[in-house]
């Protein structure tokens, strides 16, 4: 199914495409089961570690979180830090001086926006309303929006981090070309709704375990019948 055609009729996707996206979350959950992360921090943490983990790897993203946690008590206490002491106890994460700004910014136009630290009111917004207000900040893309809003709150958007994203192209169900920022909402379009939050663990872990960037394991794949990428290799 080529994604990149945006003038393709909604019945085609609607026929072709989500039956097949149907079959490989039923795989997927039949394999690795439905359960969401269990990873449930409250949000203004899951959006100050999401920051974090940009361009680097877990555990220097957690050794940096959990500095910045022992250093300080609060997130009020993080706003009004220097930044430059903010830099110093993130620098495991790589790109501290600018993952400063962007902590600090993000927590700067909360306080303005909402009188507080506090991002409670995306539990009762609209999905799409509350995906807007979170990229809204600065720093924030869609990705972050959806890593909070699925592991905090538990609603229903899927993460499209590297293995997604790959994982994702590999089996047709978006386009080779289509960007990561297009692929969350075209994912969400045609995955079954049900699915979508354990999705995102899902397909890391295929991501990472069979469907690798280098040397993917095909013939090992449970989802090879219902993949492009392995079928151009016969």
């Amino acid at each position: 199914m080529n994604f990149n055609e945006l003038s393709m009729s909604a019945d085609t996707i609607t026929v072709k495409t989500r039956l097949k996206a149907k079959k490989v979350c039923d795989v997927l959950i039949h394999y690795y089961g439905k359960a969401v992360s269990v990873r449930k921090l409250p949000p203004l943490d899951e959006l100050v570690m999401t920051i974090l983990s940009q361009h680097t790897n877990d555990v220097n993203m957690l050794r940096a979180y959990e500095s910045l946690k022992e250093r300080f008590s609060t997130w009020e206490e993080v706003l009004d830090a220097p930044q430059e002491e903010i830099a110093l106890f993130i620098r495991s994460s790589g790109m501290y001086n600018l993952k400063a700004k962007r902590i600090q910014t993000a927590l700067r136009e909360i306080n303005e926006r909402v009188g507080r630290l506090d991002l409670s009111l995306l539990e009762t917004m609209e999905l799409e309303e509350a995906k807007k207000w979170l990229t809204s900040l600065h720093g924030v893309g869609p990705k972050t929006a959806a890593i909070v809003l699925l592991f905090s709150f538990e609603r229903p958007v899927l993460p499209v981090d590297t293995h997604v994203w790959r994982v994702t192209k590999r089996l047709g169900l978006i386009g080779d070309k289509v960007s990561r920022e297009k692929a969350h909402v075209l994912l969400e379009q045609i995955m079954p709704r049900s699915c979508i939050p354990s999705l995102n663990k899902n397909l890391v872990r295929h991501g990472r375990e069979v469907c690798r960037a280098q040397n993917p394991k095909c013939d090992e794949c449970f989802l090879s019948h219902l993949c492009v990428y392995y079928t151009r290799l016969k």
